[in-house]
């Protein structure tokens, strides 16, 4: 895996379009309809002009706020969140995190026997190409290797540290509450 050649492509962020913003467009029109409208309305009194211009402003900021809440449903190219790979990365690091319990509970069920040696290995093989593939997006192609490399140094716990079952003295991974052999409660868990 030291081959460049092999890493995923990671796709990048579109660039946020330039120019001026939506919402400072509807404030800027409401004040140019008010300077037009006092211009207009010279001989009017000062509160009937408070009032109007007011009335206009207040117009401008609702027509900004109701387009911040409809151009999400009608426009592609509206405010969206920080993208990574084409996916938000919250729901990156969701995917993440269940691809890894995912991997975490395979092991279970093969250690219980609830799974084939053939059929543990295919879907181990996928899982973890499905978590490299995610930690890639998430990180970039050099970042995950050491995350890699860390998660297997501390997969290679020495057997004295982790715990043994009391009933079949099973030794099981550090963070099991329960024996992956019997199913018995590991104590101080």
């Amino acid at each position: 895996m030291t081959d460049s050649a092999n890493a995923p492509a990671i796709p990048e962020s579109s660039p946020q379009p330039q120019g001026l913003a939506v919402g400072p467009f509807f404030l800027i029109a409401a004040l140019s309809v008010s300077i037009v409208a006092f211009l207009l309305l010279r001989g009017q009194t000062l509160p009937a002009l408070s009032f109007l211009a007011f009335t206009l402003v207040g117009a401008g900021l609702a027509a900004a706020a109701m387009y911040r809440a409809v151009a999400p449903l009608a426009v592609e190219d509206a405010i969206e969140p920080t993208l990574v790979g084409g996916r938000t990365r919250a729901a990156l690091e969701r995917d993440k995190a269940l691809t890894l319990r995912s991997i975490k509970e395979l092991e279970f069920d093969h250690a219980m026997g609830k799974v084939s040696a053939e059929d543990f290995a295919v879907m181990r093989d996928r899982l973890r190409a499905r978590a490299v593939r995610l930690m890639s997006q998430l990180d970039g192609a050099a970042l995950y290797r050491a995350q890699i490399e860390r998660d297997l140094q501390t997969q290679a716990v020495p057997p004295t540290s982790q715990p043994r079952c009391a009933s079949c003295n099973t030794v099981n991974d550090t963070d099991a509450r329960f024996c992956k052999s019997c199913g018995g409660a590991l104590e101080g868990k």
